[in-house]
């Protein structure tokens, strides 16, 4: 079942080619991975599809009433400010109770519900973060380099939870990130992103492609071996190859 198709999209800012000739479709179920260097449009697609963006030209369909959980980059408190994990997951909509608890305990942090969001770790603050994402049962989680700041561990660790969450909930997951042996690891379908896509496929599969080799280098393919888990259903084992010359003028 399809929950996001994008057909031809293409986004220009101010005369300049921001992504070209997108056609991307989102699974139920299946964890997708954009990857691509600094300027190469990851944000810009993700806000294409949240709906934040308008493409230039092109289509966006969503699955009708679908729900989507969105973990940001980053967001930043004050930390003078005193706001508790619980009004943190209320704000700027109350919440009831049992829903809060319920979103904590699938992230794994019930035990911070009144801990300040100020006091918490750097993984800690992910994880609510999450939480608040997982509120309304989302159909689709995007997770928008979730976990920039944390430690290889800890991103490791972070990225497991997302699989079990998948699991739990049967929801898809599109992520965006830089580390790419972790989040590769974690994948069904990995999308090298540079302006347009590059190259996409099966993690193994991507990370021996030339296209994204040259953008990365030949040291992660190594990487991903190590981190690589079993998965118990199947890939299409297809990578689908176009020209990848640097984008100068992705952002």
């Amino acid at each position: 079942m399809s929950l996001i198709s994008l057909t031809d999209l293409s986004v220009k800012f101010g005369g300049s080619t921001v992504l070209s000739r997108i056609n991307l479709v989102i699974n139920k179920g299946e964890i997708v991975t954009i990857v691509g260097p600094n300027g190469s449009g990851k944000s810009t697609l993700l806000r294409n599809v949240i709906g934040a963006l308008q493409p230039t030209t092109g289509f966006v369909e969503r699955a009708p009433g679908l729900r989507i959980g969105y973990v940001p980059q980053k967001l930043h408190i004050d930390p003078t400010l005193p706001l508790t994990v619980r009004r943190f997951l209320s704000l700027p909509k109350r919440v009831s109770n049992t829903r809060a608890l319920h979103a904590l305990e699938k992230a794994g942090v019930s035990a911070l519900e009144q801990r300040q969001m100020s006091a918490l770790s750097g993984g800690q603050f992910q994880r609510v973060l999450l939480a608040r994402a997982l509120l309304n049962d989302p159909q689709l989680l995007i997770l928008d380099e979730a976990t920039q700041g944390l430690d290889q561990p800890g991103s490791a660790r972070f990225y497991q939870h997302i699989e079990a969450v998948r699991q739990d909930l049967g929801c898809a997951v599109l992520m965006v990130s830089h580390e790419l042996h972790v989040v590769m690891a974690a994948s069904d379908r990995v999308i090298c992103l540079n302006g347009h896509i590059c190259c996409e496929g099966a993690p193994e599969h991507v990370a021996t492609a030339p296209e994204y080799r040259a953008l990365f280098g030949t040291g992660t393919q190594g990487a991903l071996a190590l981190y690589r888990h079993e998965h118990n259903h199947s890939h299409d084992d297809s990578v689908s190859d176009h020209n990848c010359a640097p984008d100068e003028t992705a952002t």
